[in-house]
């Protein structure tokens, strides 16, 4: 069993639009994201408008001596609107995509998804990531919204990248009945139940040449490619020089 450490003391979570001279230290914020997630390429169009327009959903936690140990995005959008109404199967890169064009035709949001919340590497393990689901949580139910959603990316999913995620997702703890992954835990124990997956959450495509050099595999043989970090396998195509990875999420509902 693991020990988690001590919480971290003297934490400070508030938006980016109230302290908008921490927009350098939480772009320059170390993570340990796959080296492969930055090229998905919504999330390289969008999420540094969502730094820009988006501010007040932007989360920045300082410790007692002002560093940034945690960043969170949300985006507000338009889930209800005429035509939607279900959590879209393409999860993290729709619902990113959702804001920006409901934004652009001035429709009015009736809810917020989380789109990441990142935890500074070492100071995992401290409660950090549920202190920035709940002023998530607080900040969207303070500006009027009445659900928080969220595609969630289980942290230890990539353990198994072999297992579908319609079973992973699912999978609970005989001692509590809480979701056996981490970070789905974190969420249930927020109050969100989960929805569904989304089997196409998010997309990065490449050549042959771009996956050696972000993975330094081989990626010389047909079919799927275990990645280190990737939720599932990555599909080779050596025929046609290039690679697809489609990961899936699952969907999460927070009513507040």
């Amino acid at each position: 069993m693991n020990t988690p450490s001590a919480p971290v003391d003297g934490l400070t979570v508030t938006t980016l639009a109230e302290r908008p001279e921490l927009v350098g230290p939480l772009w320059a914020m170390p993570d340990n994201w796959p080296v492969f997630v930055p090229h998905d390429p919504v999330g390289a169009l969008l999420m540094h408008r969502v730094r820009d327009e988006f501010p007040e959903y932007v989360l920045v936690a300082t410790d007692a001596e002002g560093a940034v140990v945690a960043r969170g995005f949300s985006v507000p959008f338009a889930l209800h609107a005429e035509g939607r109404g279900h959590l879209p199967d393409r999860g993290w890169d729709q619902v990113l995509t959702w804001a920006f064009t409901d934004r652009a035709a001035a429709l009015a949001p009736d809810t917020v998804s989380a789109i990441e919340i990142t935890i500074v590497p070492g100071m995992q393990g401290k409660g950090l990531s549920g202190r920035m689901l709940a002023a998530m949580r607080d900040n969207a139910r303070a500006r009027g919204f009445r659900e928080v959603v969220a595609p969630v990316r289980p942290s230890a999913k990539h353990l198994e990248p072999a297992t579908p995620m319609s079973a992973y997702a699912y999978r609970v703890r005989e001692s509590d009945g809480l979701p056996a992954d981490p970070w789905l835990r974190v969420h249930a124990r927020a109050g969100a139940v989960i929805d569904k997956v989304a089997p196409a959450s998010m997309t990065v495509s490449g050549s042959l040449a771009q996956w050696r050099e972000w993975t330094g595999l081989a990626f010389d043989t047909a079919g799927p490619v275990e990645v280190p970090g990737a939720l599932v396998p990555v599909h080779c195509e050596p025929a046609g020089g290039y690679a697809v990875y489609v990961e899936p999420n699952v969907w999460v509902r927070h009513a507040l």
